[in-house]
């Protein structure tokens, strides 16, 4: 499944467990000798929720939130809401016609929260530079963001400046990059390049990331559309409670099955 280009590979393992360990989630995520993804979702039982979502980035390694992946998994349901649990916590959604809508819940901006190596006066400017890149606005939606407002997003070398700002001392559990571009109160350009992924076509807590670093720096409104390269994200801010909504559509690309002990053969 896709939202807007982000790519997943859903294991339904809510009836029989799926043991995969990091090697055996890299060798699927592999876009030449696997499946080829950017998350792997496992699909499990939930006690709390309707279901639960566990997500591994390609690189093998666990994350804690993915807005897209959360939207692709809701639409698997086929129902008209429900609340799918993952270990950053209890996702509502709902159908808003052919798109999902995700509540992310409230976004973090406490340093701790994000989590950030030392205190800081004011999280949505942080003092780092990397490259031509500095002062990001960061935050948790789920995950760790840090968001650079630049003139031209595309004018960025992402590919360059997105793995050495995210493996930067300062996030000790390194982030997600992002690099926006204000064009309007309501519309965003948005690129993301994401911890344990790389670049990708959409990022879903990074739209809402994007949204709201802007709104801090006083460039945006509450709820905006934020262009990436895989399509629009509708963003919203909740003033009340703070709680992040992401809105957009998803698509099944293909059903099948794969030979775990194959492929860890073809891995050794």
């Amino acid at each position: 499944m896709h939202g807007l280009g982000n790519d997943f590979v859903v294991v339904d393992a809510r009836e029989h467990a799926v043991a995969l360990d990091a090697a055996a989630v890299r060798a699927l995520a592999d876009r030449r000798r696997g499946v080829g993804c950017d998350q792997l979702i496992v699909l499990e039982p939930s006690a709390e929720a309707d279901l639960f979502m566990r997500i591994y980035n390609a690189d093998g390694q666990e994350a804690q939130a993915c807005g897209n992946a959360t939207r692709c998994v809701a639409k698997l349901t086929h129902a008209q809401e429900g609340v799918i649990e993952t270990v950053a916590g209890r996702l509502p959604w709902r159908a808003e016609g052919d798109d999902i809508e995700v509540d992310m819940g409230p976004v973090r901006t406490a340093w701790h929260e994000i989590p950030l190596a030392r205190e800081g006066p004011d999280t949505a400017r942080v003092d780092l530079s990397v490259g031509p890149l500095n002062g990001p606005a960061c935050c948790n939606v789920g995950n760790p963001h840090a968001t650079f407002l630049v003139l031209d997003a595309d004018a960025v070398d992402l590919g360059s400046l997105g793995p050495l700002a995210e493996r930067h001392p300062l996030f000790p559990e390194g982030a997600n990059i992002g690099i926006v571009e204000v064009r309007s109160p309501s519309e965003l350009r948005l690129r993301v390049w994401e911890r344990g992924a790389g670049v990708t076509q959409a990022c879903g807590s990074g739209a809402c990331a994007a949204l709201t670093a802007a709104h801090r720096r006083g460039f945006a409104e509450r709820r905006a559309t934020v262009h990436l390269d895989g399509g629009p994200l509708l963003i919203t801010w909740r003033e009340a409670d703070h709680h992040v909504l992401m809105r957009g559509p998803t698509a099944h690309v293909f059903s099948g099955m794969i030979d775990l002990d194959e492929l860890s053969l073809e891995r050794a």
